[in-house]
C-alpha cells in the first residue's frame, strides 16, 4: 500500500472515531450530526464554535503535527460543553475518543454560557491564561512544522569529519534538497529523534523509551524529487544498520560525505581514494586527514597546538625513550609541519597492510560458555573481503535497475539490500539462496546507493564499516553552521580535551560552497535576531512617545 492510500487511510479511521465520540454535541452545536464525521470539516466547525482562526483546521491531521493540534480542538469542544476543568483536559489529552464519548451520551451535557457580562473576576483570569497556553501551544506547534517539514537542526558530537566540520558545530538541515522525504512515524513526540531519554544502561538505546509509536507507520514516499546526493555532497542521511529502530527516519543520523554516488566505482589505496579509477578531487572547504603516530624525546606542548591548529583529538603515551603521540587525524599540511618540530624523532602515516581483512568480534554469553561472533558494526564491510579501511574494493555502488549474481561469494555484499533496505524475506537453505520462497541467482536493485565516507579518513565510522547507504535514509544537506562552540563534546578517544570557546568565525557559513574562504553573517543574523525579539518593544516605545507629542 502506497504512502497517500495508508495515510486516507488513517485520516478515515480518525474522523470515523471523532465522528462516534462527538455526533451529539455536533447536533447541540446545531449541525448536522454527519458533520462530525466529515475529515478536516469537522474541525473547522469547532474553531468557528470557539472563535479561533479557522485556518487550523488544516493542520488537524498532518503527521507528527495533527496530534497536538488534534489535542488541542477536543479540548476548546470540551470546554465549550463546560469540561474546563485540568482534569478535564488531562482526560481528553490521554484518552480523547474514549473521554469525549462519555460526555456524548451523557444525559446532562449542555452548551456553557460564554457571555462575557456573566464572567466572574476567576473565569477571566483563567481565560486568559487560556489564551496565553493556546499562544505557547502555537509557537511549539509552528516550531514543530518547521522542524519537521523544512530544516532540522543537527550537531557534530564527532570528530569523523574534521576540519571541514568542526566537533560542537551545529548545522541546519535543508529537507528539501534531494526531494522531501515525508514522515514515515506520524505519531511522534516533537523535535525528537528515536528515543525520550537515557533511562536504562547508559549508552544503550536499546532499553531506552522511544519517541514515536512503531505500530503507526507510513510507507517510504519522497516528493518533489529534483535532484539526488552528488559525488563531494556533504549529506545528512539515517545510519543503515541502527539495529534499534526499524523506523527507518528515527534511525540516528549521521554526516558524512557524498564519495561515490549510485553506478560509480568506488576504492582506498594506501589510505587514498579513488572513484572511477581517478583520484578524488579535494574542495576548497574540504580537508583530507589521516591518522599519525609521532614519537618524540620530549613532552610536545599539545595546548599550544591547539591555538595554532585547532583541536587535535591524541593519545599521549610516555615511553623508554621519551613520549609517543597517536594522532586521530592530521592534514598533509599539519602532519609535516609537526613533523619538523625540533623534539619529534620520528613520525609514520598509520597504515594497514594490503589483504589484511579488519574483522571484529565480540563475546556472546552462553548457558555454558562465552561464544565468539564477528561484530558487524566494527568490521569492515563486507566481512568476506580481505579489505581494510586504507585498502578497499574496487566495488561498484548499487544503482537502481543493476542486474546482481547472488550466491555464495555475493551474498555478503547484497544480503542487507535485499532483506531490509528493500524488505525481502532472504533465506539460505542447503546452499541455496531464496528470496520471498524463490530460488535465486540473480536479483535487480530496487533503489539507488550511495557511498558515504568521512574526511577525517582514520578516525570515521562510515560506509567502509556499514556498507551502502540506501536512498531512502537521505535526509538532506546541511545550509549552514549556525552555532559553533569547540569544547562542546567531550572525546573519550583523546587524552587531551578542547578549550571552550565560541567559534564566531565558523557561524552562519554554508556548508556546502566548496569554497575555501567563506563569509560569516552571525552579524547579520543578530541583527534579525534583535528585530524580531524587540519589534513590539520598539512599536510600543515609539508609541508612547507619539502619544505623548499628541497631548502636547
Amino acid at each position: 500500500m502506497n504512502y497517500f492510500l495508508t495515510y486516507t487511510v488513517y485520516v478515515l479511521i480518525l474522523s470515523v472515531l471523532m465522528g462516534l465520540s462527538t455526533w451529539k454535541l455536533f447536533k447541540k452545536l446545531g449541525y448536522s450530526p454527519l458533520f462530525a464525521f466529515i475529515p478536516f470539516y469537522n474541525y473547522f466547525i469547532i474553531l468557528k464554535e470557539t472563535k479561533h482562526p479557522k485556518w487550523w483546521a488544516l493542520l488537524s491531521y498532518l503527521p507528527i503535527v495533527g496530534p497536538i493540534m488534534m489535542s488541542v480542538f477536543h479540548i476548546y469542544l470540551m470546554k465549550k460543553f463546560g469540561k474546563s476543568l485540568f482534569q478535564n483536559q488531562l482526560l481528553t489529552v490521554i484518552l480523547p475518543f474514549i473521554y469525549m464519548a462519555s460526555v456524548n451520551y451523557s444525559k446532562d451535557v449542555e452548551l456553557e454560557d460564554e457571555n462575557e457580562l456573566f464572567l466572574t473576576d476567576e473565569e477571566k483570569n483563567a481565560k486568559k491564561k487560556d489564551s496565553f497556553m493556546g499562544s505557547i501551544t502555537f509557537a511549539v506547534v509552528f516550531a514543530t512544522i518547521i522542524h519537521s517539514f523544512v530544516t532540522q537542526p543537527f550537531g557534530i558530537p564527532t570528530g569523523s569529519m574534521e576540519r571541514t566540520l568542526l566537533v560542537g558545530d551545529f548545522l541546519f538541515v535543508n529537507k528539501w534538497s534531494y526531494g522531501y522525504r515525508l514522515p514515515m512515524r506520524p505519531l511522534a513526540i516533537p523535535f525528537l529523534q528515536g528515543t525520550i531519554f537515557d533511562s536504562g544502561e547508559k549508552g544503550n538505546p536499546k532499553d531506552d523509551p522511544k519517541s514515536y509509536v512503531d505500530g503507526v507507520k507510513l510507507p517510504y514516499e519522497r516528493v518533489f524529487q529534483f535532484s539526488k546526493p552528488q559525488r563531494n555532497d556533504v549529506v545528512v542521511f539515517n545510519y543503515p544498520q541502527d539495529s534499534v529502530h526499524t523506523a527507518i527516519d528515527r534511525k540516528d543520523p549521521y554526516v558524512k560525505r557524498c564519495v561515490a554516488a549510485a553506478g560509480d566505482v568506488f576504492e582506498m589505496r594506501g589510505g587514498r581514494l579513488f572513484v572511477n579509477n581517478k583520484p578524488e578531487v579535494v574542495l576548497g572547504d574540504q580537508e583530507v586527514q589521516h591518522g599519525y603516530t609521532v614519537n618524540t624525546g620530549s613532552q610536545l606542548d599539545i595546548p599550544s597546538l591547539y591555538n595554532t591548529y585547532g583541536f587535535l583529538p591524541v593519545r599521549e603515551m610516555q615511553t623508554d625513550k621519551g613520549f609517543m603521540y597517536a594522532f586521530q587525524g592530521l592534514t598533509d599540511k599539519t602532519a609535516a609541519e609537526i613533523k619538523a618540530l625540533p623534539n619529534v624523532i620520528d613520525m609514520t602515516e598509520n597504515m594497514y597492510p594490503k589483504d589484511s581483512a579488519t574483522i571484529s568480534y565480540k563475546l556472546n554469553a552462553d548457558k555454558t560458555a562465552y561464544t565468539k561472533s564477528i561484530d558487524t558494526t566494527q568490521s569492515i564491510f563486507p566481512v568476506n573481503k580481505p579489505w581494510n579501511q586504507d585498502w578497499y574494493g574496487p566495488v561498484r555502488i548499487p544503482k537502481k535497475g543493476d542486474v546482481v549474481a547472488i550466491n555464495k561469494e555475493t551474498l555478503p555484499m547484497y544480503q542487507w539490500i535485499i532483506s531490509e533496505y528493500e524488505h525481502n524475506n532472504l533465506e539460505k537453505k542447503n546452499d541455496k539462496i531464496f528470496i520471498n520462497g524463490k530460488e535465486v541467482s540473480q536479483y535487480t536493485i530496487k533503489q539507488d546507493y550511495f557511498m558515504m565516507i568521512g574526511d577525517n579518513r582514520d578516525a570515521s565510522l562510515d560506509a567502509r564499516f556499514f556498507g551502502f547507504v540506501p536512498e531512502e535514509n537521505i535526509v538532506g544537506k546541511p545550509i549552514f553552521t549556525w552555532m559553533s562552540v569547540q569544547g562542546a563534546f567531550a572525546d573519550a578517544s583523546s587524552t587531551y580535551q578542547a578549550p571552550k570557546k565560541v567559534r564566531w568565525e565558523r557561524m552562519f557559513k554554508a556548508t556546502n560552497t566548496g569554497e575555501a574562504n567563506k563569509t560569516s553573517y552571525w552579524w547579520v543574523a543578530a541583527m534579525i535576531l534583535i528585530l524580531f525579539f524587540g519589534w513590539e518593544y520598539f512599536m510600543k516605545l515609539f508609541g508612547k512617545k507619539k502619544k505623548t507629542e499628541e497631548d502636547l
